[in-house]
């Protein structure tokens, strides 16, 4: 898991801490409308105790994070981080509204209003925290299958008709063996009857016990001509600190091994030819490539050598920043497959316009796009880290039908 300095984690809680504290006295200008002085005390004891509670358990984590087990860390820290936006948030939007209906309110009256105040005041710090409350515990979840059709001059007529899923991100761990939630998705999957299954990487967060359990989840998904997949910035153990390089590299091993196990094809910086009719199409993988600070284990050179050939190819690439790299213009790829973004978990989607806060770190960071004769799709994954939540942008199965 990402570390961060203990200054870092100061400042996050200096900062729930000021917003609390201009949260509650605004909160002290609805308060004083109720009769009851034991409601009003009632109401600024839970208040702190959340408060000191929540700052408290943040720097003690950060204390206390190296000698806490590696599974209950990852609990942990999503467990405060969930805490924390649910509580952040509606508050930071409480102390930007209430001042504004104040101000608008003595404009137009030379009273303060008891409805227009206090409850629109309210609505605007319990609403977005029932919306997170939402995303937490329903949206993350709820699953969604994603089609689209894409025509290609160049693919082989026998490839046709052809249906490939993607998924991505699956983040094993934050799951925390609930495979029976995992099932629906393999279920979805399954219904789409597809010929390929590419899972384009971020298999685990860090560890390869996290895949202990999931085998026999990820046997049942089947397609009708194989199961591909490359690895993901996570996939390598880059963040925790390891007793000894090769312990990091057995953590390593391990989750190589898991793909074989469970019948995925692991392209590290290779490709394959799938044939049919007489007629071929490549499937090229390559290890993560991103830009600093994610590190550049991706080879796509080597990858293409032995299918130059090959008119069409797909290639699986985790992070999308490798298509703007190294793909399009630069070769001859018609499709690129990635993941990583996650779509930042929270985002808005209306029609065929869409909007989140990652956009402003990536320029390809959810669904389609194109250049030429070249696409590249973004998928938003299928599990979470961080923020145990999704927010507008549900967790991703994505169905490509070829024409």
């Amino acid at each position: 898991m990402r570390r961060y300095s203990f200054f870092s984690i100061l400042l996050l809680a200096l900062a729930v801490l000021l917003v609390d504290i201009i949260a509650f006295y605004w909160l002290q200008s609805i308060t004083k409308l109720l009769t009851s002085d034991s409601l009003k005390l009632a109401i600024n004891v839970a208040f702190w105790f959340f408060t000191v509670g929540l700052v408290g358990a943040i720097l003690l984590l950060k204390i206390r994070f190296d000698s806490i087990p590696p599974r209950r860390q990852q609990l942990l820290v999503s467990s405060l981080y969930g805490l924390t936006v649910s509580s952040f948030v509606p508050k930071l939007i409480f102390i930007l509204i209430i001042p504004i209906l104040r101000f608008s309110n003595y404009a137009f009256s030379e009273q303060e209003s008891l409805i227009v105040v206090p409850i629109v005041g309210l609505l605007s710090g319990f609403l977005p925290f029932f919306v997170i409350v939402y995303a937490i515990f329903m949206a993350r979840y709820r699953f969604k299958v994603r089609h689209l059709k894409l025509k290609f001059s160049n693919l082989p007529n026998s490839f046709d008709g052809l249906r490939i899923v993607q998924i991505s991100d699956t983040h094993l761990g934050s799951f925390n063996h609930k495979y029976h939630v995992f099932d629906r998705a393999v279920k979805l999957i399954n219904h789409l009857e597809p010929d390929f299954i590419f899972f384009t990487g971020d298999l685990v967060n860090n560890f390869q016990w996290e895949v202990r359990g999931w085998k026999s989840t990820f046997d049942k998904l089947s397609a009708k001509k194989g199961k591909y997949s490359v690895l993901g910035n996570h996939d390598y153990g880059d963040y925790s600190e390891w007793e000894t390089p090769k312990a990091k590299q057995d953590n390593f091993e391990g989750i190589k091994k898991f793909h074989a196990d469970i019948g995925f094809k692991l392209l590290l910086n290779e490709a394959k030819v799938v044939a049919l009719n007489g007629e071929s199409i490549a499937v090229v993988g390559v290890e993560n490539w991103g830009h600093p600070p994610f590190k550049q284990y991706g080879d796509l050179q080597k990858a293409l050598e032995t299918v130059n050939d090959i008119p069409f190819k797909i290639l699986l690439s985790h992070d999308p920043s490798h298509w703007s790299g190294e793909v399009v213009k630069e070769t001859d790829i018609a499709l690129t497959l990635s993941g990583h973004t996650h779509g930042m978990q929270a985002g808005i989607h209306l029609k065929n316009s869409q909007w989140s806060p990652i956009k402003y770190k990536y320029e390809h960071w959810a669904g389609l796009y194109s250049q030429g004769n070249q696409y590249l799709y973004v998928n938003r994954g299928l599990g979470w880290l961080g923020f145990p939540g999704r927010l507008g942008m549900r967790p991703e199965i994505t169905c490509i039908d070829f024409k």
